[in-house]
């Protein structure tokens, strides 16, 4: 065989094989029958339509885990001695501390030079007593004028220590009240950081504090008390427990992401401020028709399923998406309960319903 009779052989088996896959996709169009701009649509050929598997949509309650970033910023070590993995921080709290033993001091200053100005008023007014009192003896002839003159040189003397208690406790006051305006500088940068200053303090040795990044509309899918589990890069074969202490009470303006704080048992010391993690928090949705995410297609911004209403005529039905969860959708509108829905072949009939 020559060249040009090979060239001729293979140019005719591949127009053969190009008028069968024409003939066959017609065969598909025509046996298609699509209505209402693409609402309905029948497959007439049973084979073809048992290609599309359904499910049955159904009230649930969905629980999944949402997933989070996460990283130990603190570890409590002894006696209020925290290791925190943002050197700021550690300056910062170290202030704080500074801080709430000036305003101790200041404070037992404070109630000392209260006591002894009630100790000199009380000298004072047992000074008029014996001032009158010799007065009226002196007026009998029973004292003398020293008498009267040592009892009001004891009382100028009480009253001026009771003038310089009283200076000595608002200079103390005044200085408790500076370091009261400090302390609320510390305090608002630690919880912005997304720490409860008291609760550190108090928080028990061996403690490791965790902080998570939530989103914005994810933050009502978690509560303070509730528990969580974390897997960190460091021990990736591991898995800890965690309880949520606290949400901040902050929202970054361009993340729109807030903090989480996490408490977990750090009795073993394995945990180090800076290690990161992942934290997982079971959530639920509750009760609503949830349905494959391989169901829902969307067009031009609008969510739609496909409605198996017979074994061969399937309807398209716009419908109102929520949270996803794992591989779930919450369906708010749009689906009834027990309806069938498309979720596999969902993206074939979204090419026949819309026309690509």
């Amino acid at each position: 065989m020559n060249l040009n009779n090979l060239f001729i052989l293979l140019f005719t088996a591949l127009a053969f094989c190009s008028c069968k896959e024409e003939v066959r996709e017609e065969k598909i169009i025509h046996s298609t029958i699509i209505s209402k701009d693409g609402i309905n649509i029948r497959i007439s050929d049973q084979q073809s339509a048992d290609f599309f598997k359904t499910e049955k949509a159904g009230i649930e309650v969905i629980n999944a885990d949402m997933i989070a970033p996460a990283q130990v910023v603190a570890t409590v070590i002894h006696n209020n001695m925290v290791v925190f993995s943002n050197p700021e921080l550690t300056t910062n709290y170290s202030e704080l501390l500074n801080h709430r033993s000036a305003i101790a001091q200041k404070e037992a200053i404070v109630r000392q030079k209260e006591a002894v100005i009630r100790q000199k008023e009380a000298i004072i007014r047992q000074k008029q007593i014996e001032i009158d009192r010799f007065v009226d003896l002196a007026n009998h002839g029973a004292a003398t004028g020293k008498d009267v003159a040592d009892a009001r040189t004891d009382k100028l003397l009480a009253e001026s220590e009771k003038s310089i208690a009283q200076s000595e406790k608002a200079s103390a006051e005044a200085d408790l009240i500076a370091e009261k305006s400090l302390i609320i500088e510390h305090t608002s940068i630690l919880k912005s950081a997304g720490f409860n200053p008291e609760k550190l303090m108090n928080s028990p040795s061996k403690d490791a504090w965790i902080i998570a990044d939530i989103s914005e509309n994810q933050i009502d899918k978690i509560k303070t008390g509730s528990q969580c589990s974390l897997r960190f890069t460091s021990y990736p074969n591991e898995t800890f427990r965690g309880t949520i202490s606290g949400i901040a009470d902050v929202m970054d303006n361009t993340s729109r992401m807030t903090k989480v704080r996490i408490i977990v048992n750090n009795q073993d010391n394995k945990l180090r401020a800076g290690m990161f993690a992942t934290v997982s928090f079971g959530v639920s949705e509750g009760n609503f028709i949830n349905i494959d995410k391989n169901a829902v297609i969307t067009v031009q911004g609008k969510n739609y399923v496909f409605i198996k209403k017979s074994p061969i005529n399937f309807e398209r039905r716009e419908v109102m998406t929520g949270q996803q969860m794992g591989d779930r959708v919450i369906i708010f509108d749009g689906i009834q309960n027990n309806e069938l829905v498309v979720n596999k072949g969902a993206m074939q009939l979204k090419g026949l319903s819309f026309g690509y």
